[in-house]
Formats: C-alpha cells, sequence, structure tokens
C-alpha cells in the first residue's frame, strides 16, 4: 500500500473543499501535487464522500474531456458516479488540467452549470495555465502554489515529525542540524527524499531535469535552440542567490535579450527559479532595480550547476535552501531582497501587511556583520529586529541569531 504522508498546505486547502471554488494546485513536477490530490479524496472516501479521479497524462480521458461537458458526465455516469441528480456533491479530481485544449471553458461550465460537481485540478505549469485559462475564470477559482517540501514537511517524510519545535538541548539541536545539512544537500522533492543513496538520487533529479525541458519548455515553448536554452539553465544555475544581468548573459550565451527575457518568463511560470526583487520605500525604484535569481531547489540547483551532488554545505546553496524556505511560508510576493548603490546588503526581506523582517543568511554565524543591518533598522525605523540564520557556528545573542528550522 502507497504511503502518502501529509503535506502543511492540506488544512489551507481543506477549507475550500465545500465551496464552489474550483480548487488550481500550481506547482512544479514532482513536486507532490498528484499526492495531494490521493490524500484529500481519501479523506473524503473515509468520511462517506462521493469522489472520482481523472489522471490527463492518459490521453484517452483528455479526448474524454475535450469531447465536451457532456462526455464527462456520461463518464462519471458509467463509473457509477451521480452527478446529476439527488444533492450530495461530487468532488472530482483532475490531475494535469493544462493538458487539456480548453481547460477554461470545461472548468466554467461545470462551476456554473453542475454546482454538484467539485473540481480540484493541478497544472504542472503556471504557464501553461495562464496561457489557457481565460479572464471568464475570474472569481471561479482558488489556486494554490505547491513547492518542494519544507524543512518540516522532510522531517515528516524522515519518522521525526514535530523534532524541531522547542528544540533546546545540544543533542537534539545536534541531530537537526545534521538533518538539514542533509535538506540543503539533497533538496526537498518528495521522491528524492526517499530515496536512499546519492547516486539514485542524482538520477531520479536528472530525470527531473530531462522531464521537465521535454514537457514544460519545449512542448509548451517550442523552443528551437534547446542547446542553448540548457546552457541559459546552467548559468543561471551557476548565479543562484546573485544579481541577474540579462544583457550580460545574453551576450554569455549568445541569445537575443528578448529571448532571454522569454525564457527567464517560462523558468518562472514552471517553478524552477524566481527572480527576486529589491525592497525599497519606493515602488517604482523596487521596479526598476536589478533582480537577484534563485532556484527553488537545491538538489536541482547543484545537479544543473556542479553536475552532482556535493558533500558539503556551499554558501550560495545554503542561501538558496534560506530563499526557498521562506517562499515556502510567506509566499512568492514577500520574499525580496535589500541593496544601496554603495553595496550595502541584505540577503532577505520579508515583507507582508504584518512586517518587514531583514534576514541574513550565513552557513556560519561568525560570518556575519552587522552593518547593513544596522543602517536598514535606522532607514526603516518600523521593521522588526533583523535575523540571522546560520548552520554552523555559535549564536552570537539570541535576540537576532535563529537557526534555519525556526525561521
Amino acid at each position: 500500500m502507497m504511503t502518502i504522508f501529509p503535506r502543511a498546505i492540506l488544512p489551507e486547502i481543506r477549507k475550500y473543499l465545500d465551496t464552489d471554488d474550483v480548487v488550481v494546485l500550481h506547482g512544479a513536477r514532482q513536486v507532490g501535487k498528484t499526492h495531494i490530490l490521493y490524500a484529500l479524496r481519501d479523506e473524503l472516501r473515509a468520511a462517506g464522500r462521493a469522489t472520482h479521479y481523472i489522471d490527463l497524462e492518459d490521453s484517452r480521458f483528455v479526448r474524454l474531456l475535450d469531447s465536451g461537458v457532456g462526455s464527462f458526465l456520461d463518464h462519471l455516469s458509467e463509473e457509477g458516479v451521480q452527478a446529476t441528480k439527488g444533492e450530495e456533491r461530487v468532488f472530482v479530481f483532475i490531475d494535469e488540467i493544462q493538458y487539456l485544449a480548453d481547460p477554461s471553458s470545461f472548468l466554467k461550465l461545470i462551476a456554473d452549470h453542475h454546482r454538484r460537481v467539485k473540481l480540484i485540478v493541478s497544472g504542472s505549469s503556471s504557464f501553461a495555465i495562464r496561457d489557457k485559462f481565460r479572464d471568464s475564470l475570474v472569481g471561479r477559482t482558488v489556486d494554490f502554489e505547491i513547492f518542494p517540501l519544507r524543512f518540516d514537511e522532510f522531517l515528516v517524510f524522515k519518522g521525526r515529525a514535530g523534532e524541531a519545535e522547542n528544540a533546546r538541548t545540544a543533542v537534539r539541536i545536534d541531530e537537526l542540524r545534521g538533518l538539514f545539512r542533509e535538506f540543503v544537500l539533497y533538496g526537498g522533492y518528495p521522491k528524492v527524499v526517499l530515496t536512499p543513496g546519492i547516486e539514485r538520487k542524482e538520477k531520479y533529479l536528472q530525470q527531473i531535469i530531462d522531464t521537465y525541458v521535454r514537457k514544460d519548455i519545449r512542448d509548451l515553448a517550442r523552443i528551437a535552440d534547446i542547446g542553448k536554452f540548457n546552457r541559459l539553465v546552467e548559468v543561471l544555475a551557476s548565479q543562484s542567490g546573485q544579481l541577474l544581468n540579462v544583457a550580460e548573459v545574453s551576450s554569455t550565451i549568445r541569445l537575443a535579450k528578448p529571448t532571454v527575457e522569454r525564457h527567464l518568463f517560462l523558468l518562472e511560470n514552471t517553478y524552477i527559479l524566481r527572480l527576486v526583487r529589491p525592497f525599497s520605500g519606493n515602488v517604482r525604484s523596487e521596479l526598476t532595480k536589478m533582480p537577484k535569481v534563485f532556484f527553488f531547489d537545491t538538489g536541482l540547483l547543484q545537479m544543473l550547476w556542479l553536475k552532482g551532488l556535493q558533500k558539503e554545505v556551499l554558501g550560495p546553496v545554503f542561501e538558496t535552501a534560506i530563499f526557498a524556505e521562506l517562499v515556502k511560508r510567506y509566499g512568492r510576493e514577500s520574499v525580496l531582497y535589500w541593496r544601496t548603490k554603495d553595496r550595502r546588503e541584505i540577503d532577505f526581506i520579508v515583507r507582508d501587511r504584518r512586517r518587514v523582517l531583514p534576514i541574513e543568511a550565513k552557513v556560519r554565524y561568525e560570518q556575519f556583520s552587522p552593518a547593513a543591518c544596522r543602517f536598514f533598522a535606522k532607514k526603516y525605523e518600523g521593521a522588526e529586529p533583523y535575523r540571522v540564520v546560520a548552520l554552523e557556528g555559535v549564536p552570537e545573542d539570541d535576540r537576532h541569531s535563529i537557526r534555519p528550522w525556526e525561521l
């Protein structure tokens, strides 16, 4: 029997199971969207609710749903699922919705005319979904972004659930440090986390890279020069955590700047990387400054950059891991960086409605210098006290220093 591990986002999704919204899960391949659908389906079945699951990786079901809502309802009836009679709601899970020719029309018709059918769907590419979803779906969907595992989820997968909570003793902290080191070195793709042995982990990560390029980029964007695209991804991986000069990258790869920008758009919308914008009190200034580039998974990053998983945690890889943790907890739009013209810099600024929080990420606490954070505190008096997150060394003080699992 397949083990389905709980994900941290499940409680948020459950809140929308009894609304009229179409629930849409976005995320890269292999991050666990299908298993989230399975978990929800199994919970509903256990509660005696009617469910049905459709995987659009099977082209037969793509043809079936593309032929119209009538064929879809007939299929449910054939499977013993009554979607047109009675008052009980039917929960239908559709995996890889982007394969439909016109998912927007299909979802709209179901949402508007067949409210007994509750749709929970997934898609591996927000690029494909945005390309095919139209304004007619506004107000009919609620969206959730699914990423590789957070560290607390990693602990669940490792059978160490809850161990980061209230960790105080040197023994427990040392154990958690070792687990976080493993998390950084190999990344958070669920299958990779559960797979023993570095060689097998590398094999699975390479498969994710190859499948992603084949399915989510070549097929969707019809890229003519895959070789240059692959080279671009490798160059970007080598720069994770650094300022991104698109003109320089364009010259290095010998790709036109508009083409590089188009590829960056695709990479962001297939959840491989993120262009992080600078924080500023002036929005116009914030939009015109150079972004930083970060990958979402450290295992994938190392395979692209270094052609293999490493034995030691490198600075850019640790910083990328902290970036990914912050995004998973606060959302992509809430994570920024700060840098002045005279090169004072803070790795991350978490900004939402409640806070402005500066965070510095260092492999060792001893590498941190407080000058930039103190300057920032004077300029932005409403900001929270800065935090320094590190894996190794001795924290300077309890007010500013935190461990990676305390983010």
